[in-house]
């Protein structure tokens, strides 16, 4: 079975690069089932352990983000309630001697690193820690010093073969070894996360690139541990008008989009290619899109994003969308269902399922609309020349054939007044497919004034 796993911090709203980084997951997946036929399990594991940032109400909205978009999970952990997994693992480590502790403080390791950066050098830990003796160690935590604790890198070449990068390889020795605990007891993202992934069973890890140098450090973990590597793939971050996409910077956030009539399927079926040479395919549901997914397909340069492309795809979506969805949105929004033939008349006019209920006030209420003295002589003229019998999509042709004849008006002088009697709109639905939604009686009385 394949595991595949989203892990977001519970810190803020999520963003357009947090919804690709679940969708890419949850499309890989699903493609391979697909594909080869093998099962899938989702894991949603919340990063809640920065406890001052982590809030109720952000982990609440990842969860409606994630049903809104049409992801669902199998599994759902928090790893706030694994602090003593954590610290099980950490005690093992030091019993085996892979973990050393240091007592460096912040600013002093700023201090180290610029003076390796000043002499050409790489900015990599000196390691420092392992050489202070026990009764050095007693006396800086007698001053108040509180050791963090670094996980000990082997000094060899680490490589794996990545979905997206291709093969990639790491020397242990050009790396820092990574604080795996702080001094105020706290974990940072990197230890947990291999113990999760190691305990949930996960066979790939999808993430962006910027975990890349990360992962080097954690495949030692997870060969520390004794675990079976995932494998990884690194699609290259998404940037936007102010650069990299972050919470922090104030990136345009997924419920955000979705209170301006972006659909699910719109962000899906751009973010399934962007990155992509190959072009976008409007999709509406998830197994139509991951039979056109291919993550080899994703490049090494960072795809660009902008909201502007979502609003110009969006209504080739909302267009194209089956009737029986278009009324599953409509009964979450508490409106009434359209029918068949409604929604071919004003489809082509819809931009966001929001717009369908002006076009239903349009054609259902009983209003009449404004027209110039000349505008309305004329409508009311050419009611005789209505066709007999129930309206159909060939009743405006035959209709407009006799007035053109007895008129002798034509272009739009001849569509522009019907148009505004029947709609109050300048633009709109083909007339021919909005008289029959309209009926005889009421095209009668809008023409009529």
């Amino acid at each position: 079975m394949i595991i595949v796993r989203f892990a977001p911090s519970p810190t803020g709203y999520m963003h357009i690069g947090n919804l690709r980084t679940a969708l890419l997951n949850y499309l890989f997946a699903l493609s391979q089932k697909k594909s080869s036929g093998e099962d899938f399990s989702f894991v949603l594991r919340m990063d809640d352990t920065d406890t001052e940032r982590s809030k109720p109400e952000y982990e609440q909205a990842v969860y409606e983000d994630m049903r809104w978009l049409g992801i669902d999970w199998d599994r759902l952990e928090h790893q706030s309630k694994r602090l003593d997994r954590y610290h099980q693992v950490l005690e093992d480590f030091k019993q085996r001697g892979l973990v050393y502790a240091c007592y460096e403080t912040a600013e002093e390791l700023e201090y180290k690193r610029r003076r390796q950066r000043a002499r050409g050098l790489p900015p990599v830990y000196d390691r420092a820690g392992l050489k202070l003796s026990e009764e050095e160690k007693e006396k800086l935590e007698r001053e108040g010093r509180k050791p963090h604790y670094r996980f000990m890198l082997a000094h060899k070449e680490t490589c794996w073969d990545d979905l997206v990068r291709g093969h990639c390889s790491y020397n242990g020795a050009h790396l820092s070894d990574p604080i795996i605990m702080r001094e105020d007891g706290t974990f940072p993202y990197m230890l947990p996360s291999v113990i999760d992934d190691v305990d949930f069973g996960i066979t790939h890890i999808i993430r962006g690139e910027d975990h890349v140098t990360n992962t080097a450090v954690q495949i030692q973990m997870f060969e520390a541990l004794g675990a079976k590597v995932p494998v990884f793939g690194h699609p290259p971050l998404l940037t936007g008008r102010e650069g990299k996409l972050s919470k922090r910077l104030g990136s345009i956030s997924s419920r955000e989009l979705r209170e301006q009539g972006i659909e699910p399927m719109t962000i899906a079926s751009l973010l399934a290619r962007l990155g992509t040479s190959d072009p976008v395919v409007v999709c509406h549901d998830w197994q139509e899109l991951a039979g056109h997914f291919d993550l080899t397909r994703f490049g090494r340069a960072q795809p660009h994003f902008d909201t502007e492309d979502l609003f110009k795809l969006n209504p080739r979506v909302v267009r194209s969308m089956p009737l029986d969805q278009v009324n599953v949105h409509l009964k979450q929004c508490g409106e009434t269902e359209i029918s068949e033939s409604f929604w071919q008349a004003i489809s082509p006019n819809i931009d966001k399922i929001g717009d369908i209920a002006e076009w239903k006030q349009i054609c259902f209420s009983d209003i009449t609309f404004n027209l110039t003295q000349e505008e309305r002589s004329f409508c009311r003229q050419i009611i005789e020349f209505l066709p007999s019998g129930d309206f159909d999509d060939t009743t405006f042709g035959s209709w407009m054939a006799i007035v053109k004849e007895k008129t002798g008006k034509k272009g739009k002088d001849l569509f522009h007044p019907i148009r505004l009697a029947l709609t109050g709109k300048e633009q709109g639905p083909e007339l021919k497919m909005l008289l029959p939604v309209l009926g005889r009686e009421k095209t009668i009385r809008r023409l009529q004034g």
